[in-house]
Order: C-alpha cells, then structure tokens, then sequence
C-alpha cells in the first residue's frame, strides 16, 4: 500500500474573510468570560473577551491613522508581554500584514531582516534591539494607547490573500519569510480535534513567550477562536503551583519544559489536567514516560513547521502507537515520497509531503519564487522531514533530512542516538551529529551535557548496550550546555561547526 492518506478538503473559510476576526468571534458571545489570564506567583492579569477585542480594534485603528495602508508590513519588535497579540491581531484586523520576530536578534540580525521586508512601521518594545531602517518607528507607550481609541472595521477580503508572516531559518540558515495567508487561521481548526482536544470550557496554559509563534497560535489565538481561556504565565513563574491554582485543564510546552518540571520519584498533583500538548522538536520517549509516571497524564504530540503549522498529531481521541507522533489532522492530505517524488510503500522512511491543497499551507517565501518553487515537486509541499508511515497511517519521525547521519551506508536518525544516550543516568541532554574528521571521513559524534566529563570506555560500554554498532558514536564531546535556537530546538549544526572548526588541521 503506498505512503498516502488522503481525506476529504476541509470546509473553507467564508468568501470575505478576516483572520483577526475569526479569533475574536467566538467571544463575542461571551463578552464578559475571561479570554486571557497573566499568571504570576501572586494573582493574575485578567482580560474579558469585551476588553481584549476593544483593544485590538482600537489599536487596528491607531495604526492605520498613522498612514499606513491594508498590505503594508508590519515589523514587531516586541517582549514576552501582552502588547504582542493585541499588536498582532490589531494590525490583521485593519488588513496590515504583521511579521513577529524574536526579541532576542541582534540589531545586524534584524536589519537583514527588515531589508529584506521593507516594513511600513517597527512597533519597538523596551530595550529590543532595532533595525537600521528608515521605517517609522512606533514606541510601546504610543502602541499601548491606541487601545482606548475608536475601532477599526474589520478588513474583509479573500481568504487567501496575504494576512501575516513568520521567518523561518530553513535549511540553508539564511533567514526567509514565510507569507501565511488569512485562511491559514480557519485551517487551525483541523488541531481543534486532530491535536488537542480542545473545548469552550477548557483553560489552556501554554508555558512560552506571547513573542513566540508557539505560543500565539497554541497558547491564544487557539483557545479563543473557540472561546476558551488562555493562561500564560510570567517567566520564572512557578508553573506546576501555576498550574494548579488556576485549574488548567491542558499544558502546553516544548520537550525542555516538561523535563525542567520533573524531579526523579517526585508526584505532581495536577487534579485538573486533562493532558498536556508538545511540540518544536521531538519528545523523548523518557521524557514522556516520566511526565505520564509523575502526574498520570498523557502527553499529545504534535509535528509541524513553520510552513504549514502542525499536520501529524496525536490526540485525546486518537492516541499514537508506541514511538510514533501521531496520524496527519483530519483534513490534510498527506504523503511520504522517495527523491523522484513518488510515494514509497507503507513501512518504508522517505520525505514527509503536504498537498498543495492544505488551507493551512503558506503562500510561498516573501520575494522568494524560486525557493518557493523549489520546495514543491508537483502538487507536493516537501517538508524535509524523514518519517516512515505504518499500514493504519501512524506516522513515526525520524529527524530532518539535514540532520541525518550516514553510517557505512546507512542513513541512522540522531533522535535514536540520542534517545539511547540519554538513558545513561548521568547524561542530562545528548545531540548527536555527523562531523567531518579528515577530508574523505565522518564519523558520528555525540555531545551531551553532564556534571562533569565521563570516561569515554564507560560510554562505548553503554552505547553498545543500547545500539547497532553502525549507529555507535565514534566520538563523545562534553558540553557545559547544547546550543538551541529561539524556538527550543537543538541545533546541531553549531555543534558540528564548532567543533570542525576547533579542529581543522588547516
């Protein structure tokens, strides 16, 4: 049986459309229910929907008294606050195309960037470093009172027309713009059931930043476009005493966060929890059975990108078999193709494929066409991510297709590398990667991260329990900490290009 599921189109979004407003419609009905919920250690920040949609109508409004016209891009360069979707929102509500960015660029970082954007406007947070732009740049203070203002109409148009960006590094590292269209929010709906389970009642706590994509599409847009509520807490705040006093009933988090809550043998009362959500990298298998030992909850995973969203998941209703991140959304129509393009057999690993149909598929790359072209072969989005799919569709991840490792001909996926290192009790992360030790040469390398360097016998004694020979490390690199990026992901490219350049002969 080939690698293809295929199901029926999902519903599509109204003729005249506005993302921003899809998020808010659902509150509209419940006016006075809590949308959002600031936590800290001692209470909590409270928005009603009423007060939430005010704001991000009034602030519609603000930005387009300023000059500024339906298409014209938007940069945001603001913190870990609630100006971030209020900003975000405002500017799709008033037709503007808002791109978040990382507060965490560098000013020659964000200067590429908005080069390459030509922005309308730079809405600039405290302290957040700024492009060398000559757009107008608008200050937090200014931003936060246009939310008293008068509201915006909300600017209707084609589903399909652009309504924000998100960079993504790709697999060159050179930063590109992915344009998402408005419908890219009704296609969302397809996790509603697919992934999370998700209800009006429920109370999503989402533990990342307001800044980070993660967090704005899981953590709020989300939960209110079916009227639920949003929980998310300050940094450092404590999230399992969180957790409880606010009575969340789904957690949302990256693989780190959850391994940051365990304590070896320790419960976590969590009465109210119904499961958790993960997504941005792989979640170990350890991971997951020591969360599920410690609150007996499960955890749903998801595998998306920046490109299309999240598409692979388990669900409440529909859990995934030992070892695999779950089943493509009801709605998508997915496959797993060979390098010609053509679908492998069930059980065989290839590259993981969207159709070009998918509402949540994006646009293409900003003044990109050529790497837009290049990411499709034929009706066929490539992702680049290797997986294998099971007779009933259960779809098991393997890693990147840069990111796998040859051994002697065999292509090995450094997620079980990993995985196994991380089973030696005194090994706190592992990454593992291929390094290029002589001209004609590689070897797999594996970092990790413990208290202090372990005896590298000890280590091949452990790693032969636990592996082929083919997939072995050759080599073992102690690491104060492992690079990762913006979003949580290891990145182990850095790891390899640090060390081959530490050691080039030449």
């Amino acid at each position: 049986m080939e690698a293809i599921i295929r199901s029926d189109p999902f519903p599509p979004a109204p003729a005249r459309y506005n993302m921003a407003r899809d998020v808010l419609a659902a509150g509209a009905h419940t006016p006075d229910k809590i949308a959002l919920q600031v936590l800290r250690a001692g209470g909590a920040e409270r928005w009603s929907y009423a007060r939430l949609t005010a704001a991000v109508r009034g602030t519609g409004a603000g930005l387009l008294a300023l000059g500024l016209e339906p298409g014209d891009r938007v940069l945001l360069r603001l913190g870990n606050s609630v100006d971030f979707p209020i900003a975000f929102l405002g500017a799709v509500a008033a037709g503007l195309i808002p791109v978040p960015t990382s507060s965490q660029l560098t000013a020659p970082e964000i200067t590429a960037m908005a080069a390459h954007l030509d922005p309308g406007l730079v809405v600039a947070g405290d302290s957040i470093a700024l492009p060398d732009h000559p757009a107008r740049v608008l200050p937090l203070p200014v931003l936060r009172a246009m939310r008293e203002g008068p509201p915006c109409d909300w600017h209707l148009g084609p589903p399909d027309r652009p309504g924000y960006m998100v960079f993504t590094s790709g697999s060159s590292g050179t930063p590109m713009a992915v344009v998402h269209a408005h419908r890219a929010l009704h296609a969302r709906r397809m996790m509603w059931d697919g992934w999370y389970g998700l209800t009006p009642a429920d109370r999503m706590l989402h533990a990342g930043a307001f800044n980070w994509t993660y967090t704005l599409g899981t953590g709020l847009m989300d939960p209110w476009a079916i009227g639920a509520t949003a929980l998310i807490p300050e940094p450092g705040a404590p999230l399992p005493l969180l957790l409880r006093r606010f009575d969340a009933t789904i957690f949302a988090a990256a693989p780190g966060v959850y391994r940051q809550l365990l304590k070896p043998g320790k419960p976590l009362a969590l009465p109210r929890l119904r499961h958790g959500l993960s997504a941005g990298e792989k979640l170990p298998e350890a991971t997951r059975a020591a969360w599920e030992a410690a609150t007996g909850r499960p955890v749903f995973e998801a595998l998306g990108m920046s490109e299309c969203s999240t598409y692979i998941s388990a669900a409440p209703g529909h859990p995934a078999p030992e070892g695999a991140i779950g089943y493509p959304q009801p709605g998508r129509t997915v496959a797993v193709l060979d390098g010609a393009g053509q679908p492998v057999p069930r059980g065989t690993p290839g590259t993981l494929a969207v159709h070009r149909s998918d509402p949540g598929l994006m646009l293409g790359y900003w003044r990109a066409p050529e790497a837009t072209r290049a990411r499709f072969t034929g009706d066929w989005f490539v992702t680049g991510d290797t997986v294998v799919m099971a007779e009933d569709g259960a779809i098991t991840y393997l890693g990147r297709d840069d990111d796998m490792l040859n051994a002697g001909g065999y292509r090995v996926s450094p997620l079980e590398i990993e995985a196994a290192m991380e089973r030696h009790p005194d090994i706190q992360e592992a990454a593992a990667t291929e390094i290029t030790v002589k001209a004609d040469a590689t070897v797999i390398a594996a970092f990790y991260t413990a208290a202090t360097p372990l005896p590298e016998a000890a280590l091949q004694t452990h790693a032969a329990a636990h592996l082929a020979r083919y997939k072995q490390p050759r080599l073992y690199i102690h690491r104060d900490t492992l690079p990762r990026g913006a979003n949580n992901k290891l990145l182990r490219r850095v790891l390899r290009e640090g060390w081959e350049h530490a050691h080039d002969p030449a």
